[in-house]
Order: C-alpha cells, then structure tokens, then sequence
C-alpha cells in the first residue's frame, strides 16, 4: 500500500510539472508589436468608383508604406494596384444611391462632391471630372438646386450658388458674428430737444421726409437684386446650415455652449521639456448648450424660430428625477437634426431628440408656418439607441424614398432595429422587417424598388447581407459562408466589394456578383508567413443560464490540457460586441488568449448585458445600474466554470480596458468571493466624472439621480479589494481622463489596501499606440494572472 501510494504521489508530482512546464510559441512582445509587421495590415474601407469600373480600399500590405495607401482593383478582379499620390486626388468614390439628397440631378447622370475643400461635378455618361473650385476657402457640403442648374454649397458660416452654365456664385446666407450694430439711445435731454427742432422748423420735416423716401428707394433697389437677410449670430456657433432645393429656405441651427465647461489635463512628456495643459470634455451633467432652429423665407425675407416644444410630450416630467431638483431645472432641451428635404423640394423632414434621450420624434416641417406633424415617436424609459440610431442624433439611418412622399427610418419599437417606412401625406407607417434579428446599413436601389442591407438574422455571431422588395416581404440572403460580412454594392448593382473575414483570420477583399449563390473571388492576402505559421484558434461559442434564468453568450478557449486556472475577459465600450465568427475589434486580446490557452488556462468572453447585437432589452438590463446585471453575468460565467470544468473562484482572473476596466474593479470589489485577482485597464471609477452623452443616457444625472451613480461607480466600493490588482492608465488619455485613476489610488491608500498595483504610461492615450507599453502592460498582467490564480500560486 506505501509503495503504491508513493508512485501515486510520483505520479501527481509529474502531472503537476508538466503542467508547470507548458509553453508557448508565442510571446507577450510578439503579439504586441505593430500589427502591420506581425499580423499583416488587412484592407479597410472599401468602397467603388462612381462609374463601378474598380473597387477601392485602404490597405498596407506587409507595412511596407509609412501609413495606409489606397489600392484598386477592376471589376472583374485580378491583382490589386496601388493608386499614385497624383491620381487619389478627387476620386469620385460610390456612397450609394441617397434618394432625396440631390447629390445627384435627378437623372443620376452628375454627381457633385467636395474633395480638399474644392467642389467637383462627375459626369457619370462621359466618365469625367469637372473641377469647380480652387480655393483658399473650404468649400462643402454641395448639392444640385432643384432643376440642376445650380450647385449650393457652405462656405464658412454662409451658404453660396454657383451657377453651372455661367460660373456665377451668388451668396443666399448673410450670417454674421457677434450682434446686430445699435445707435445709441439719445438721452431724455437730447430727445426733448431733437423733438423740439422737428416740430419749429418746416426746413427740418422736408428733409426728414426725404431720407425717408431715399432709404425706401433703395431698399426697393436692393430687392431686385434679392440680397439675403442679415441674422446676427450674437456669439453662437452655426450647425446645419442649409438651402432647401428650391431655394426658397434656409434652414439653421444657433447653439451656443452651455456652462460648466471643459477639464484639464496635463501632457508631462513634451518636445519643449515643459508639462502642458491639455484641454478635455466637460464631466457628465454640465449645463445643456442653447439650441434654437431658425428658418429664413427669402420670398418674404423674414427670419423665425421653429418651435420644437410644441411636440407632444416635450415637457413630460422625467420620473427619475430627486425630489430635491425644481421642475424647472429639469425643463427637457430638444435639438433638431436635418431637415431632409424630399427629392421634388416639397416635404422636410427633421428628427428631434429629448437632450435625455428618452424622446425621438420624426417630424414633418412646414417651413412656411414652423408647424411640426409628428410621423413617428419612440419613447424609451431607458434610453433610445440601436443600429441605424445614435446614442443623441445626427447619424440616425433615414431618407426618402423615389416617390417623394415615403421616408424610411429604423426604430427599436419591437425590442430590435428594424426599418420602417412612413407616408409624410396619410401618416401610414410599414414595418418592412420583423425578428428576433436587428438591421444594418439598409441602401436602396437606383431605381428604388430592391433593399440592401446587412443583418443578424442567420444567427446572433454572423452578418450576412440580404436582398428585399422595397415594400417589404421576403428576404435573399447573398451571402452564404459562416463569418462577418461587410459588403458594397457596385453603382450599376450588378457586383459586390466585399470585406469578409472569420475568427481567426483579418479582413479580406473579395469580389462577386449580386446573386444568392454566386461565389466570392479573393482580391487581397494580408497575413504574414510567420504570422500563418501558428495555429489560432476558433473559440467555441456556447450559452450559459445566468441567475435570472437567461441565456447568456459567450466565446470559450478550452486547453488541451487544463492548468486548473481560468482567465475571464470583460470587453470595452458596454454596447459593443465581441462573441463572433469574425476577426475582433480585441485582435491583440485575441492573440494573448491563445498564449493563455497554450499555457494551460481557459479563457472565456462574455457578451454581458449592455453588449450590442441582442435587441433593445439586452442594451437597457445596464439602465440605472452599471456594475449590477452585467456584472452578475461574469459572476454565473464563474459558475459555469466552476460546474462544467472544475475551477473555482481563487483560480478565476478577470481583465478589460475601459469598460472592461470598470467592471473589472466591480467584480474585485462588491464579487471578491467569485474571483482571485484581476487587471482594471484606463477604467472608469466614478462616472460622475466620465462624460455627459455616454453617461446620462445609462445613468441620468449625477444631479437629478445621484442613486444611480452612487451604486455604479467602483470608488464607492474600494473597501471590497481582497484580491492582487493592477491598474494600468495612459497619462494623456483624453476619454477616460487619469484623474479617475489617481483618485481611486488615492482611495485605495487612505483604505490601507495591499496588493495593488498603478501602471502609469506617460505618453498614451485611451487607446495605446506604443508598442513597448502594449507588451509593458500586458507583460504585467500575465505575471499578476500567474502570481494570483496560475499552478504556482501561494494558496
């Protein structure tokens, strides 16, 4: 029995050294080095010439040029070619056909487009480039008048037309700075005395008469020659400045900035040997900056207010709010964005949003009245959001369809983005698009009756682009093999450009024809040889049941031979998504967990609640709470592990950057019992100092919902720290500023806590660029992961 039990303990000893002993091909920096001299730079930004006769992107094949070049290839494919410095110049590159904009004349024969600062026309018949412009001055934002006769366009803070036959540019704006000039009052003494001289001497009321009659002579004068209205912008900012296409009415938008301004920070490593201040956004909360939309009718050469708060539901009283705060500190700020103007110039169209963002209405404009019909309302509790909608307005996906009375939109209103279509005449809204799926970049058709988009629907981890009527009804999915797709359809609709890629490999250029089963033909091979040379993995996606009973996904590296330690990683952003079958945003984390699944460790991501791509629901389960049921799905993903593989919690290493970083800090400090240490990258730690569009739309105000940042923010819940902790931060990081960190440390120093460490990068930002303090920080994070849950560690 003695001697079985010693060659038993032999036995386990051996186990546990070859597990001491594994390794791996790979190293920390390696993995960190530029991407373009280990991986490969992999194409981007793919788009086609407006006559369809080659497909562009932006690639740097084995980092062989100081920064990205672009390259083309022909429609038919071949080999790509690098396009010369002379010939980038101007391109007229393909950004779908946008009915209604009149970036096109309305045969589609000329585009007009700005490149520099310079205005071009493409003539797509003749395949040939007009230069408009050459100018010290930034031209922008061009589009035909209504009959294509002229090009309007923003130069500075006014808007101009230049007439295509004869080169005359005209100025339809007159905006100026500062305030409209004042004759000073006369005094009481001045006034009784200039009353009196009027009223002595007839010489005096003839020549008064005069002037009077010579200012309205040439005021007449001026009216022929339709000068536009002065408006003085009395020291605010001029945004969305422009001229519906029939050239009757200016729309703007006067903001000017709210109080409580901008940060500091400081740059301490410096050309000049000196630190310097760097100014940064303001913190969450700060005042709302004024907004008001004007409209000018040069018909009748008048200049007026569109009221926005006569939408309903504009003062609707926000039920989060304090009961310490006024109704009238609370008094909602609305903001326009457009308008978009219909394809014929008789419809406007603006979206409106709450500054809470719990509002969006889409609006029809009369522009002669002001009067706003309300289309389309979608209220959020939480906050409006999803693909095709911005977190606050501006980028929303809309516009119009050819028969210039139907605008398209997407709206969350079934729990996932969807596309819709409303009549801006009847008020009869579609539903184009229904599922448990959510909709991407939906593009239509020149002759407007076919759908192109991008979607979820053949399954949460892939996007593959679909084909539809314009009025809805079945869907042709084009693309067929398991990954992401990016696609871009050609202007003449009949081929696709193509970004396709899978987990374990970048992006590729491929080419195919607009057909359901048509095969894709490889244009670009981007990996390096040594790169190639080792086996990456495909992690396996799995679903596991939280505590409320939901099915959470998640994205699993399993090792062939387990060292008994897990690491969890947290991504970055909260609504972003990062279990796929595609190349991810995280390709060095990527990199690094391979390295931790050769040494022995089972790696697992997380696409917690808050993630993108599940619906509506899944976005708000974060609203008033971050750091609760996000967190609680990494608290069951330990479970999981700890049922299906056998690691406990002491073995258990959580790590992320940003967001990751701050769910990091909430695990450690309100979850110590469910893990053994952790890594907290350029983490949040109070959001009350984090910024205001991100943040108030998760957590409101620090002033009118003081409750909902108390229990979000980790600075609150430092006390909790039993678990080896590195913080690692970048000196100039602009987003989530240092002063988060160093207050946190400061905390954790008062608290007497142990076992912590701060990692200062004085020359990075947010995001790193160095490839030293890459492989400097995540050195650092593999030898605590080692220290805290690997074989060695002190039990």
């Amino acid at each position: 029995m003695l001697r079985r039990c010693l060659l038993l303990a032999v036995w386990l000893g051996c186990l546990t050294g070859a597990a001491h002993a594994q390794s791996s091909s790979l190293s920390v920096q390696q993995i960190m080095q530029r991407p373009a001299a280990w991986v490969g730079d992999w194409p981007e930004n793919i788009r086609w010439h407006e006559s369809g006769a080659a497909l562009y992107f932006d690639w740097n094949p084995n980092g062989q040029f100081p920064s990205d070049s672009l390259y083309k290839v022909p429609r038919g494919g071949g080999e790509p070619v690098r396009v010369g410095a002379g010939e980038r110049r101007a391109i007229p590159f393909f950004d779908g056909w946008k009915h209604g904009t009149h970036t096109y004349t309305a045969d589609f024969r000329y585009k007009v487009y700005a490149d520099a600062g310079d205005l071009y026309v493409y003539d797509r018949q003749r395949d040939a480039v007009q230069r408009l412009t050459q100018t010290r001055a930034e031209e922008r934002a061009p589009r035909f008048s209504l009959d294509g006769t002229r090009v309007l366009f923003r130069r500075g803070d006014n808007l101009f037309a230049l007439s295509r036959t004869s080169g005359l540019i005209v100025q339809r704006t007159d905006l100026r700075d500062g305030d409209a000039p004042k004759k000073p009052a006369p005094t009481p003494r001045e006034q009784f005395l200039r009353e009196q001289q009027t009223a002595l001497f007839e010489s005096i009321r003839t020549a008064q008469q005069n002037e009077r009659q010579n200012k309205a002579a040439e005021r007449r004068e001026a009216r022929a020659d339709d000068p536009p209205p002065t408006f003085y912008t009395s020291g605010r900012s001029i945004q969305q400045l422009q001229l519906a296409p029939g050239g009757r009415f200016v729309t703007f938008a006067a903001v000017k900035d709210g109080p409580d301004g901008t940060t500091q920070m400081i740059d301490y490593v410096t050309e000049t040997g000196f630190a310097e201040p760097l100014e940064a956004r303001p913190k969450v909360g700060h005042g709302p900056d004024a907004f008001t939309l004007y409209v000018q009718d040069l018909q009748r050469d008048t200049t007026y207010v569109v009221n926005l708060h006569q939408l309903p539901g504009a003062y609707d009283v926000l039920p989060y709010r304090a009961d310490d705060v006024s109704a009238d500190s609370l008094k909602r700020t609305l903001v326009a964005f457009g308008p978009l103007w219909s394809g014929d110039g008789a419809h406007a169209v603006l979206e409106v949003r709450a500054r809470d963002n719990k509002d969006r209405w889409i609006v029809a404009l009369d522009a002669a009245t002001g009067e706003l019909t309300v289309l389309d309302r979608q209220h959020d509790a939480a906050w409006i959001a999803g693909p095709g909608i911005s977190w606050w307005g501006g980028a929303s996906t809309m516009g119009w369809l050819p028969d210039n009375e139907r605008i398209f939109f997407q709206s969350e209103a079934s729990g996932y983005s969807h596309l819709y279509t409303v009549n801006v005449e009847t008020g009869t809204k579609r539903q184009l698009t229904s599922g448990a799926f959510e909709v991407f970049d939906p593009r239509l058709s020149q002759d407007g009756q076919t759908w192109y988009f991008a979607s979820n629907e053949a399954s949460p981890y892939e996007r593959h682009l679909y084909r539809m009527p314009v009025d809805g009804g079945p869907r042709t999915r084009l693309t067929q093999k398991t990954g992401m797709y990016y696609g871009a359809l050609s202007p003449t609709g009949d081929r696709w450009g193509l970004l396709y890629e899978v987990t374990n490999r970048p992006p590729e250029v491929y080419l195919k024809d607009n057909a359901a089963r048509a095969s894709a033909a490889r244009i670009t091979q981007s990996p390096t040889e040594q790169w190639l040379a080792y086996d990456w993995r495909r992690p396996a996606i799995i679903r596991f049941e939280a505590s409320d009973g939901v099915q959470v996904p998640a994205q699993i590296f399993r090792p062939d031979s387990s060292n008994g330690a897990a690491v969890l990683f947290v991504h970055g952003a909260g609504y972003l998504q990062n279990v796929l079958r595609g190349w991810t945003h995280y390709f060095r984390e990527y990199m690094f967990h391979n390295l931790l699944t050769d040494l022995g460790y089972t790696v697992m991501n997380v696409d917690y609640r808050g993630s993108a791509g599940y619906g509506r629901d899944w976005r708000t389960a974060i609203y008033r709470h971050m750091g609760g049921r996000d967190l609680q799905d990494y608290v069951d993903a330990q479970r999981y592990l700890q049922e299906t593989a056998g690691i406990g919690p002491e073995r258990t290493f959580i790590y992320g950057g940003s967001y990751g970083g701050f769910l990091t800090l909430m695990a450690l400090f309100t979850e110590a019992d469910h893990f053994g240490g952790g890594a907290a990258l350029r983490s949040v730690t109070d959001w009350a100092h984090y910024n205001h569009p991100y943040t108030a739309n998760i957590l409101n105000t620090p002033q009118t919902d003081s409750l909902a940042y108390a229990r979000s923010s980790p600075i609150y819940f430092a006390d909790g720290l039993s678990d080896p902790l590195l913080m690692a931060h970048g000196l100039v990081d602009t987003n989530v500023q240092p002063q988060d960190i160093f207050r946190l440390s400061q905390r954790l120093i008062e608290l007497q806590k142990r076992d912590w460490e701060l990692a200062i990068y004085p020359e990075e930002a947010h995001g790193f660029e160095d490839p030293d303090a890459w492989t400097d920080e995540y050195r650092r994070i593999l030898e605590l992961i080692r220290r805290s849950v690997g074989p060695a560690a002190q039990r």
